[in-house]
């Protein structure tokens, strides 16, 4: 199973924007740290999902456990459903590439137990 943390960061609600993805297990130890543009916070963290979810796929993974701690985010898969029309692209292709995988978890953790993949978002907007 690949344990995945995602995050995503903006300097400015919208502002500078990147993704930090961290993923362990099945001997893999990989970190992402990318610039996504101006954005705001929420297309961050979805974006994040995403791009987390394409990486799974490409190392053949068929158990995923993903962590977030936007509770938006997690909401929204777990209800497959958004308020918001903005998100709704976002949502449709997570949801998209989360069928595509045998089991998918995906749990809320508190800011303090996802500090790899925020600083790695960080990092992201520093090397813009």
């Amino acid at each position: 199973m690949l344990e995945i943390y995602i995050d995503g960061a903006s300097a400015g609600n919208p502002g500078p924007s990147g993704i930090g993805i961290f993923i362990k297990g099945e001997g893999h130890h990989i970190k992402i740290s990318e610039y996504i543009g101006e954005t705001n916070n929420h297309i961050a963290e979805f974006t994040a999902l995403i791009r987390g979810l394409e990486e799974a796929k490409k190392l053949h993974a068929t158990l995923i456990s993903m962590r977030s701690d936007s509770k938006i985010v997690v909401a929204s898969i777990d209800k497959s459903y958004v308020k918001n029309e903005e998100f709704k692209p976002f949502l449709e292709r997570a949801i998209s590439l989360i069928n595509e995988f045998d089991l998918f978890f995906i749990k809320w953790i508190p800011e303090k137990e996802n500090r790899a993949a925020d600083a790695l978002a960080r990092e992201a907007i520093q090397k813009k």
